[in-house]
């Protein structure tokens, strides 16, 4: 199967042309290939498909097989991805996910490469049903979790998404990988959540640590960044636009009425290649 692998912010995602070569079972083939030892490596992949209400439909997975309904960063690489492969050559594109279709501007250099892409990510949805929770209230602000008889004071939205944001003062004192998979998991959230642990340097820019529903620890999270700058803004914590640094990149969050959120950053081509499914280790 011929393959692009792409990075953003730390996120790295293998992408298929699912239009002209169609595949019968992407779970498994997501387990596959993202895995780092017997695979080609990856955080999750995306397969392109026709739409009927947008210029094109993004399936997203992640490593772990489980099917997400979006994700930040890997539309930014899926955008680049189109452009670059003449499959949607438009500046301005709409592109179908199971959270609703979304709008993707491109900015181009003078040789047509990709510089910059700005998604428009829509409204947060802060109800806690809806996220979803089992907490029934308007907004989930500064909740207390206890994990392992040790309390955490945690906030949660849904940005395509479910995610938890938890602020903190030195990461050096969070095990990221223990506690976001605790939290992850936890009964809370019946539909398991994404972890987010945010250092704010100032009002306008923020450290982000990120363990992700189905992939584990990433180095960055599009719309785990987005969530984090929501929240800090709700909680007077942040301004309105902000510089997030990943461990793995930076991107820019910009939040307008309503708290609907634009995420700028940019995309980076890796390899492409065949990839020979010789392993049957699932």
């Amino acid at each position: 199967m011929r393959f692009d692998k792409y990075v953003a912010a730390g996120n790295d995602f293998i992408i298929f042309d699912g239009i002209n070569n169609p595949e019968e079972n992407y779970n498994g083939l997501a387990l596959r290939v993202c895995d780092r030892h017997f695979g080609i490596g990856a955080d999750g992949i995306m397969v392109c498909e026709n739409s009927s209400i947008a210029d094109i439909k993004m399936l997203y997975y992640n490593s772990d097989g489980s099917q997400g309904e979006m994700c930040g960063n890997g539309i930014r690489c899926f955008s680049k991805y189109i452009y670059d492969h003449n499959i949607v050559k438009k500046k301005s594109i709409s592109i179908e996910t199971l959270a609703g279709i979304k709008y993707i501007n491109l900015d181009t250099d003078e040789f047509d490469k990709v510089e910059k892409i700005t998604v428009d990510m829509g409204e947060p949805v802060f109800e806690g049903l809806n996220i979803p929770t089992t907490i029934n209230r308007d907004k989930i602000l500064e909740e207390t979790i206890s994990i392992d008889s040790k309390d955490y004071i945690y906030s949660a939205v849904l940005v395509g998404v479910p995610h938890v944001v938890i602020f903190v003062e030195d990461i050096d004192e969070i095990d990221i990988n223990d506690l976001g998979k605790k939290i992850e998991n936890h009964p809370i959230f019946p539909k398991k959540t994404n972890v987010n642990f945010i250092k704010v340097l100032d009002k306008r820019n923020i450290n982000i640590y990120t363990w992700e529903r189905g992939a584990g620890r990433t180095l960055g999270c599009g719309t785990g960044s987005c969530a984090s700058v929501v929240i800090g803004n709700v909680l007077n914590k942040l301004e309105n636009i902000v510089y997030v640094n990943t461990e793995g990149g930076n991107l820019v969050v910009e939040l307008g009425g309503k708290h609907k959120i634009y995420m700028s950053g940019n995309a980076t081509h890796i390899a492409n290649g065949d990839f020979l499914d010789s392993f049957n280790n699932y």
